[in-house]
């Protein structure tokens, strides 16, 4: 039997936008960051273009605060299924009990997690050539 590999087509510009979100950062406050000849309007158009210039794309990730490789690797499915199966909401239902609060960023445990996933990743790549 064939196996076929599942390639999804990468979408840079809505990888970026995800992660603005996820950050709580606004469009007309990552104009600002990304320069003087920078607006709203400018970034919406950047999060619907597919692909990125690499100069660009690094300086969107600085202001991001993530490296390049996650807004080109970021896969939502995969961060969501993190967050579902790690994290419960224990507000309801459970009457008398403490409520649960999170003093952390979840999102920057997330990231960490991610870089360290694909170092390991390049490092299984390079150990195999």
């Amino acid at each position: 039997m064939e196996t076929t590999e599942n390639t999804k087509k990468v979408h840079i510009g809505q990888n970026i936008k995800r992660i603005r979100e996820i950050k709580g950062i606004k469009q007309e406050t990552f104009a600002l960051e990304l320069g003087e000849d920078w607006n709203q309007s400018k970034v919406s158009l950047l999060e619907a273009r597919e692909n990125i210039e690499a100069d660009l794309l690094k300086q969107v990730a600085k202001i991001l605060n993530v490296t390049p490789e996650m807004i080109e690797k970021y896969d939502e499915k995969s961060v969501n299924n993190f967050f579902s199966n790690t994290f419960n909401d224990s507000s309801t239902g459970n009457v008398g009990s403490n409520l649960y609060y999170c003093n952390f960023n979840p999102i920057d445990k997330v990231v960490e997690l991610y870089e360290r996933l694909l170092l390991s990743e390049a490092a299984n790549r390079n150990s195999n050539k």
